[in-house]
Formats: structure tokens, C-alpha cells, sequence
């Protein structure tokens, strides 16, 4: 079997009908990226190679790798020559369906702990305009490092502030050689982060005030927001994929079909990079936040407010979950009537929240993911207030009632962590964990060591049977301003720890599926 490489792109090789394949031309290395790994791969590189395809942008990618150690991933990338297939598959319009891409827009992947020289040497490109990376939610902060020369920085941002001053440096401060950071972790303001830090490393290590003045001038940092659930490669199936194609890929990426980039910068940028132009789903913005309220409230809100009762009902992956007509329906109605209608505004309007729930009900039946409810409880104290409560909060502000069903799921969440064990598990390093029971069955609880201890204490000599106990155990949970940003819920919404003891009580005492039939009538 061929391994796939560039030559195959001219050399007469019968790729598949259904393989959309990427320019074949070959042009400068406008992109610079920090990390190689899974997500950008299906994410930002498919993006600009549907540019190239389109004649657009007419650029490819430097891949960086970020961290020392892993090489394999690199090796095979550059014995592609940067090709790889991408996979992405789900549901539109309720129907399967499978799109497979030969990404193209990649050149090469550098590691800069082994090519430090190679690595230089971009900053001098003058082609060199957009820098993208995804350094993990631990990639853009700060901590007090020398300026070096002979080895890469240690922090991602230290990197940046290096690479930036070789390029200040080589160019004389041209200010048409500054550059655009587009940067994709998961962190509120990134591009107003990074750039705080690169400033700040500038001051630290006595960097020359025009150096600072261009960065400020000549630069471009912006915040943005990404969307797009990442399979990776698909161990299982690698082998009778390649056998597919026709050809060995060791770098296949798959992923879901949907996907949203949203950057919030200049209004001249959406020029420079058209995506829109080109039927993606990629929307420039003067704010970001609108469109995160918009992902944390509904898609992330939606899994928080029923993946905990759904896993107390019995289900174990998301898709299951979508396919029982009861919890269907208890998400659809709490979508439609409390969570739409409590962020709705001049800049989320109600047509654009349907249409964007509406995907996430179609994501979430993905019959090519299998999300695990368990991994989503990860952290589902600080989770439910982020994605769930502050929408309680609204719309009891707006309406002057709670909303019955988010209301329900503060219910289940304490139902899930009704437990009275700590347990240490692991085995390099030891996880503290709460050991819950469905059933006869364990599950592990995982959140701060801080939640943990509280429900142990709180949850130990409950009699679940007795109704003053279990409204005690509300008040205790809903009166812990520590999880609720200072919020005091026994105050602050009504009769909601009344209501939410009702809910508890029998989820406690009765079949949860049951309770929620009743709450929806």
C-alpha cells in the first residue's frame, strides 16, 4: 500500500470519488501554529485548506510542536510531507452522514527542542502573517523566566514574546511585518491574555520601547471562541480506513461535522481571511462574549442539567440518553421555555438560540461519539453554577418564578453527589474521588478536594426517608456562598430550596424517570 506523501497528488493516483482533496499547489508558509495535535488539525488547518481550495488565501501551515517529547506525531506528519485525511462525520437534518477531506494545507511540523535553528528561521520569514495555537487552558499564563537563546522558553507566552523580538529585530520594527494571534484555548480573553503577557515579558527582560511600541501598533491579538467535538485518531479503525483509501495515513483525524469559530478583532480581518465566504462557520466579531454566553448556557447547559439525572436513570453515553423520548422532551422543554427565553437580547435573538439549540440536539446524537455522562459530571459543582444557575438566576429575575425543570436538575445534582466516602484512586498519581452508588454500583465523583469534603460531612447521617433531613441537606448545599460566587441561594430565589427538597426528596425515595414525567406535565 502507498504511503501517502505529496508525489500522490501528481502522480495519477485514483484517490476515492468521495475524497475532497485540497489545492495541490504548493505556496508560502503564511501560518504559523503552535501545537500539532488532534484538535487544530480538524479544526483551524481544515479551515484554511477549504480557503486554499477556494482561492482565497493561497498560504499553508507551519506546525510547531509545543512541549518537548512526543515526536511521533511530527515524524509522521513530515513523512506525509503534512497530509493527513480528516473525518468528519454526525448528523444534518436527522441523517448520518460522513464527509472525508485530504487536508493539504499543512507543509511541515517543527520541533523546536530538537530544531531550535529551523525554528528561528520563521520569524524571519516575510510571509509569515497569522500565528494560531491551542497550548491547552495551561499554555497562556505567566511565570518569570530569562530571556534565552540557546533552547525555547518555558511558557507559551514567554515563546511568543522570543519569537516576536527575532522578528522585530530582523525586519528593523517594519510595522507591515507585525502579526495576527488567533489563538484557540479555552480560556476567557485569550488573545487579551496573551498579549498581557508578552508585554509583560517585554518589561521583564528590558526589551527596547519600540519593540513594545510595535507589538502594540504592528500586532494583532484576538479573543476567540471554538466549537467543534474532536475524536482524534481512530485507533480502532485506522487500519480498514487506510484500506479504504488506498493509501497508509498515520496522522488520520476524525471529528463531528458541526463546527463555529468565533473571533472577536478588526472588521477588516473577515478580508484578509473570508471563511465566511466559503460556507464555514466562522464569524468576526468586535465581542466574543455574546456568542460564549450562547455556547456555555445552551450546548454546555444543557449537558449539565441532564447528564446527572440521566446517569442516576440509568444511561451512560449522551446519545442514549437523546433517544428515550423522556429526556428528550425534559431537554427540549428546558431549552424552549426556560433557557432560550432567559438569554434572549438585542445580540442573541430568539431565532439564532433556536437555530443554534436545534444543532446541539443533532451533535448530541452523534451516532459516532460515544460521550460518556460520567466524563461530562467531571466538576459539575462549578459547571452547574457557570452553565445552569446563572440562567436560574435570570430567568427568576425576569419572571419572578423558577424555572421548573433547570430548578429539577440543582435536585439531581445533589443527588449525585450523595455520598459519604472519599477514596484515593490511580496509580502514579492518586485522585481523591466520592464513591456514589447507582444501584449496586460504584461511580466515582470527581470535583475540588473542597466539594468533596463538603458533601461527605453533608451527606453522613441523612435519613433519606425523612423529609426535615433531606431539606436541612438543601439549605447547607444552597447557603455555601463558596460554590455559588458569594450567592446565597436560600435567600436570593425565592422558595427554591423548597422546592429543589420536594425534587430531591423523591428522586430519593421513588424512580427518577418518574419524577420527571410528573414535572412535565
Amino acid at each position: 500500500m502507498e504511503k501517502l506523501n505529496r508525489s500522490l497528488l501528481t502522480n495519477g493516483f485514483k484517490f476515492n470519488d468521495d475524497l475532497n482533496i485540497g489545492s495541490k499547489e504548493t505556496y508560502p508558509e503564511k501560518v504559523i501554529q503552535f501545537g500539532e495535535g488532534n484538535f487544530l488539525r480538524a479544526f483551524v488547518d481544515y479551515m484554511f485548506d477549504v480557503l486554499n481550495e477556494n482561492g482565497k488565501f493561497g498560504g499553508s501551515i507551519t506546525l510547531i510542536q509545543p512541549i518537548p517529547g512526543g515526536d511521533m506525531l511530527r515524524n509522521f506528519l513530515n513523512e506525509q510531507d503534512g497530509l493527513y485525511t480528516l473525518i468528519a462525520r454526525g448528523q444534518e437534518d436527522g441523517k448520518e452522514a460522513v464527509n472525508k477531506r485530504l487536508i493539504t494545507s499543512c507543509s511541515r511540523c517543527i520541533n523546536p527542542y530538537v530544531d531550535l535553528s529551523v525554528y528561528n528561521a520563521c520569524a524571519e520569514n516575510p510571509e509569515l502573517r497569522f500565528v494560531v495555537s491551542n497550548t491547552t487552558e495551561a499554555g497562556i499564563t505567566y511565570e518569570a523566566e530569562p530571556m534565552v537563546d540557546d533552547k525555547p522558553q518555558n511558557k507559551f507566552p514567554a515563546k511568543v514574546t522570543n519569537f516576536l523580538y527575532k522578528r522585530f529585530k530582523a525586519f528593523n520594527g517594519d510595522k507591515s511585518k507585525g502579526l495576527v494571534f488567533i489563538p484557540c484555548e479555552l480560556i476567557d480573553d485569550n488573545g487579551k491574555t496573551l498579549k498581557k503577557y508578552v508585554l509583560q515579558y517585554a518589561k521583564d527582560w528590558n526589551l527596547e520601547a519600540a519593540f513594545v511600541d510595535w507589538v502594540e501598533t504592528a500586532c494583532i491579538f484576538t479573543s476567540t471562541l471554538v466549537d467543534r467535538i474532536v475524536t482524534g485518531y481512530p485507533r480502532n479503525e485506522a487500519k480498514a480506513l487506510c484500506e479504504q483509501f488506498g493509501y497508509e495515513d498515520n496522522a488520520i483525524d476524525t471529528s463531528e461535522i458541526f463546527h463555529t469559530w468565533v473571533i472577536e478583532g478588526p472588521a477588516e480581518l473577515a478580508n484578509e481571511l473570508p471563511f465566511d465566504k466559503c460556507g464555514l462557520k466562522v464569524i468576526f466579531t468586535p465581542d466574543v462574549k455574546p456568542y460564549k454566553k450562547r455556547k456555555v448556557r445552551i450546548l454546555n447547559g444543557a449537558h449539565t442539567c441532564s447528564v446527572l439525572g440521566a446517569y442516576l436513570a440509568g444511561y451512560d453515553i449522551v446519545r442514549d440518553v437523546m433517544n428515550d423520548d423522556l429526556f428528550y422532551d425534559y431537554l427540549a422543554k428546558a431549552l424552549d421555555n426556560e433557557i432560550i427565553p432567559a438569554i434572549t437580547s438585542e445580540e442573541l435573538t430568539h431565532d439564532d438560540l433556536k437555530g443554534f439549540a436545534d444543532a446541539v440536539f443533532d451533535r448530541f446524537k452523534n451516532p459516532f461519539i460515544d460521550h460518556k455522562l460520567l466524563d461530562i459530571s467531571l466538576n459539575s459543582t462549578s459547571k452547574f453554577e457557570a452553565r445552569v444557575l446563572h440562567t436560574i438566576q435570570e430567568y427568576y429575575a425576569q419572571k419572578k418564578e423558577l424555572p421548573k425543570i433547570l430548578t429539577f436538575s440543582f435536585a439531581a445534582y445533589l443527588a449525585f453527589y450523595r455520598a459519604t466516602e472519599i477514596r484515593e484512586i490511580g496509580d502514579a498519581m492518586k485522585v481523591p474521588v466520592l464513591v456514589g452508588k447507582r444501584g449496586d454500583e460504584e461511580y466515582f465523583i470527581k470535583d475540588s478536594k473542597e466539594v468533596l469534603e463538603f458533601y461527605k460531612d453533608a451527606w453522613t447521617g441523612v435519613d433519606t426517608s425523612d423529609k426535615t433531613q433531606i431539606a436541612q441537606l438543601v439549605k447547607k448545599a444552597c447557603g455555601n456562598k463558596d460554590f455559588w460566587l458569594g450567592a446565597d441561594l436560600n435567600a436570593e430565589l425565592g422558595n427554591f430550596p423548597d422546592v429543589v427538597a420536594d425534587h430531591l426528596y423523591n428522586i430519593l425515595n421513588g424512580d427518577i424517570k418518574n419524577v420527571i414525567a410528573d414535572l412535565l406535565k
